[in-house]
């Protein structure tokens, strides 16, 4: 397999409550573009969804942007799609992320604040390949689905 970009798209989206949807949006379109199946296009929706909400939730950037790529990769079909999420906040070390809390991310019996936190682990569940780089100058969550 040869991951050559064959198409790429980048949206600048504004740090405001439910700039996820617009992402989704081209998340779908995209995947449908390279003939993805219906479950797995849905994976990659709530991936980005998943990516975009934790992007404004905790990245306190000043920017006010979050930056989301999404590539096309194969040669000479696509044969994988690669979305990168990307906010200019502080960043933050891997030993902060907290455990999940008991009960799952769908259920159980924790409700309020305590349910927050399911977010990177949903992502990993949802995407065939997950990298998070993270730093002072930001995060970048780069994620692909194999069509």
């Amino acid at each position: 397999m040869s991951e050559g970009v064959l198409r790429e798209v980048t949206l600048a989206l504004p740090m405001v409550p439910e700039m996820e949807i617009e992402a989704s949006k081209t998340a779908t379109a995209i995947a449908e573009s390279i003939r993805m199946s219906p479950d797995r296009i849905d994976e990659v929706r709530m991936a980005v969804v998943e990516a975009c909400i934790n992007a404004l939730e905790h990245s306190r950037s000043s920017d006010q942007e979050v930056f989301v790529t999404f590539q096309v990769l194969g040669d000479p079909d696509p044969e994988k799609l690669r979305i990168m999420v990307k906010d200019h906040g502080i960043g933050f070390s891997s030993s902060e992320v907290k455990e999940e809390p008991k009960g799952g991310p769908m259920g159980g019996k924790i409700k309020g604040p305590q349910k927050r936190g399911w977010g990177l682990k949903i992502i990993h569940g949802l995407m065939d390949e997950v990298e998070i780089h993270s730093g002072a100058d930001g995060t970048t969550v780069v994620m692909s689905k194999m069509r």
